[in-house]
């Protein structure tokens, strides 16, 4: 999978000291110039109101869905107490994760590195909520309204979507995708740190 060979390649690249639960990153995303298909595509995966609700038709899925949500409810207790914020928080990240083709325990991995399961962090640059989203996105993609990016299921289609254009423009990288959502491309800081989240997000089944 190319993911995962993105990813084994920004791991031989160093090791990330530390504790990943210590602190997060301050995520820092470069407005740049977009074409205007690229933006309008962003635009409207933004703007679909389709409620996040999974269906499936074979059991099989379901049933793997359903494990997947409580193992990762579980191993949240402590970040996020409350049962229902926290269901609710699992059920969104697999929903719009999985609507962005991403891997959704890749998707946790990175919300621990980049606001530590924090929904009202900001980093110093003014990045907003758990996947740590620059402001100017509401204006380029969205209605502007920048404190929307403090709504669990707005922050996390944001980041979702984002990620997953930087995927596209890389050319299904992961490695340089990742750096390209910290703002630091081609460094192998923040990707490893990344890969190292998603490995202990990993749902064995």
């Amino acid at each position: 999978m190319r993911f995962w060979q993105s990813m084994r390649r920004g791991a031989c690249l160093g090791v990330v000291a530390g504790s990943l639960a210590m602190s997060a990153w301050a995520g820092n995303q470069k407005e740049e110039a977009l074409a205007d298909s690229v933006r309008l595509a962003l635009a409207r995966a933004i703007n679909d109101s389709r409620p996040p609700r999974v269906q499936y038709v074979r059991i099989e899925d379901r049933i793997a869905y359903l494990s997947w949500v409580g193992e990762m409810a579980d191993r949240l207790r402590r970040k996020l107490p409350d049962w229902q914020v926290r269901r609710e928080f699992v059920e969104t990240v697999w929903y719009e994760a999985k609507r962005a083709g991403l891997d959704p325990s890749m998707v946790l991995g990175l919300i621990q590195v980049e606001s530590g399961f924090r929904k009202y962090a900001v980093s110093p640059v003014g990045a907003h909520g758990y996947m740590q989203v620059m402001p100017f996105w509401t204006r380029v993609i969205g209605d502007g309204e920048r404190s929307r990016l403090f709504n669990m299921q707005t922050n996390l289609r944001y980041g979702c979507s984002i990620l997953r254009m930087y995927i596209d423009m890389e050319g299904g990288d992961l490695f340089l995708a990742l750096g390209r959502y910290n703002g630091s491309r081609g460094q192998k800081e923040y990707p490893n740190a990344v890969l190292s989240a998603w490995r202990q997000w990993e749902f064995k089944g």
